[in-house]
Order: C-alpha cells, then sequence, then structure tokens
C-alpha cells in the first residue's frame, strides 16, 4: 500500500534583515535567515515529505523569492504569495504571475489596526478575483476580525479558503470568548478549511505544555471535524516557543488520541488536495 504524503501546510523562509522584520525581536531565536536547508533537515527531524511555504512579508519580491526557493527546493509542493489585493488592476496581476508553483494568497490581516478590514470593497474584490483564478486564499486573523470572516466569504462567494493558526486563540492568557464563538460561526460556513498551527506560540513560550493546548484543540476539532484540518509547523516562527519536533509531536499526540483514522488526511492529504499540489 502507498503510504500518504506527510505534508506540513505552514512554515516560512526568509533572509533576515531588522528592518523588514520588525515584528521579530532582534535578540530571539528566529533573528537570522531562515533557507530551504534549514526547512529540509526540519522535515526530516519528523519524516515529513514536503511543504507549503507560506509569506511573511507583504514586499513585490515576495512571491518571487518563494517561488524560487521552491524551483530548488522538491520538497516545497506549493507556495502562498502575497499580492497587491486591492489593486485596482488585481486579476491582470494575479493572470501574469500565475504558475503551478503558485496555489494561493495571504494577506496579514492581523496586523492591519482595523477590525473591518476584510470586509473593504476594494479587499472582497481581491479576494474574489483570487478564487476565480482557482487559487486559494489563507486567512490570517485574530479574534478581532474573526467575526467578519463569514461576512467576507459571503460576499466573495465559491472559493477555497483555510483558516491559519485557528485564528489565534490566547492560550497563554487562558482566553476564550469571543474567539471560540466566532470560531463556530467561521466553522459553520461550507468548505472552509482550518490549519492547526501557530498554536504553541499561542501559549507561554517558556513554560507551555500539552495541557495547555487540549481545551482549544478540543473546540477546533469539534467545530471542524478532522476532515476539515491540516496540520502545519508555523516553522521558524515555532521556534520561540518549541522546536520542530515538539510542534509535531504535540497534535500527533492529540490525533492519536482521540482521531487516530484521521492521521494521514491531517497530516498530508487534506493539505495536498485542498492546494491542489502534487508530490515531485
Amino acid at each position: 500500500m502507498t503510504r500518504t504524503p506527510r505534508i506540513d501546510a505552514h512554515h516560512h523562509l526568509w533572509r533576515y534583515d531588522a528592518e523588514a522584520f520588525g515584528w521579530i525581536d532582534p535578540a530571539s531565536a528566529i533573528a537570522r535567515d531562515f533557507d530551504t536547508h534549514a526547512l529540509t533537515a526540519a522535515l526530516a527531524s519528523r519524516e515529513i515529505d514536503g511543504a507549503i511555504t507560506v509569506q511573511a512579508r507583504q514586499v513585490p519580491d515576495e512571491t518571487r523569492m518563494l517561488l524560487d526557493a521552491a524551483a530548488r527546493c522538491p520538497a516545497i509542493r506549493g507556495v502562498v504569495g502575497w499580492i497587491d489585493l486591492r489593486a485596482e488592476d488585481i486579476a491582470a496581476r494575479l493572470a501574469a504571475e500565475a504558475t503551478p508553483l503558485l496555489v494561493g494568497y495571504r494577506h496579514v490581516v492581523q496586523d492591519e489596526p482595523d477590525a473591518g478590514f476584510l470586509l473593504d470593497d476594494a479587499f472582497v474584490r481581491g479576494v474574489r478575483a483570487v478564487a476565480a483564478q482557482g487559487l486559494r486564499y489563507d486567512l490570517l486573523v485574530d479574534h478581532r476580525q474573526l467575526a467578519t470572516v463569514p461576512v467576507l466569504l459571503d460576499r466573495v462567494g465559491e472559493g477555497r479558503f483555510v483558516l491559519d493558526h485557528a485564528a489565534k486563540p490566547a492560550i497563554a492568557a487562558g482566553g476564550w470568548q469571543p474567539w471560540a464563538e466566532r470560531l463556530a460561526a467561521v466553522a459553520a460556513c461550507p468548505g472552509v478549511m482550518c490549519k492547526v498551527s501557530g498554536l504553541v506560540t499561542e501559549a507561554d513560550y517558556a513554560r507551555w505544555t500539552a495541557d495547555d493546548l487540549e481545551r482549544y484543540l478540543d473546540h477546533v476539532f469539534a467545530l471542524f471535524g478532522p476532515a476539515r484540518l491540516m496540520w502545519g509547523s508555523d516553522w521558524p516562527v515555532c521556534l520561540l516557543a518549541a522546536e520542530y519536533g515538539a510542534v509535531h509531536d504535540v497534535i500527533a499526540s492529540y490525533v492519536a488520541r482521540h482521531c487516530p483514522s484521521a492521521a494521514d488526511g491531517i497530516f498530508g492529504g487534506h493539505a495536498l488536495a485542498f492546494y491542489g499540489v502534487e508530490m515531485r
């Protein structure tokens, strides 16, 4: 029997520059370069066959840099890039960038001060154009913008969407509402996927345990069901709180205890199907 490929559905690459990455503490463990060599070593530590590379900067050359890395690194199965979705000629720009390795786009909405940013007419038009091109859109929001996600999806219409990092619950502070209620509203939207990723860095970096994540994982798994979930490491951001292996293992342990038959999908099959990529 052929084994389902194991895929990390969410990681980053970057050449560190303090000005370009102002959100990174210059004294932190991630204030350095992370290239494809470091990526393949991380993947190998848990026998992960491939990965989806996701943008980390909102500059025009970000997508090209990631595509160049993907061309050199067979482990990268697809790239989620960045483009100015509010551009008036967004459809033409998307068509000009089209290439098989470019599977979708993302905007760092969590950093936008306006809680209603997703509903800006120009932004909605841009997301609609992404969907029309047959591409995927990664939703990176926090609990402030989470309430607007169902409205966005209704306005955009048919498309392929995935919620990054389960919308970043405030685990370290023990936060629950309004995240839990708003997440339920998003999960009720047909077809939206969710990434089980980025949770250790929402917990206490130095003192988190698997028990700290359990309540939040229970809620995510109950709302979306295993068939609409995919695992991502959020490497190298995860290194602020845990090594790659620990990030994998805490979710693998949860899946083994609660829904072992879903492991192949959560750790690979769902990402391959959602992003429409194949093993190279």
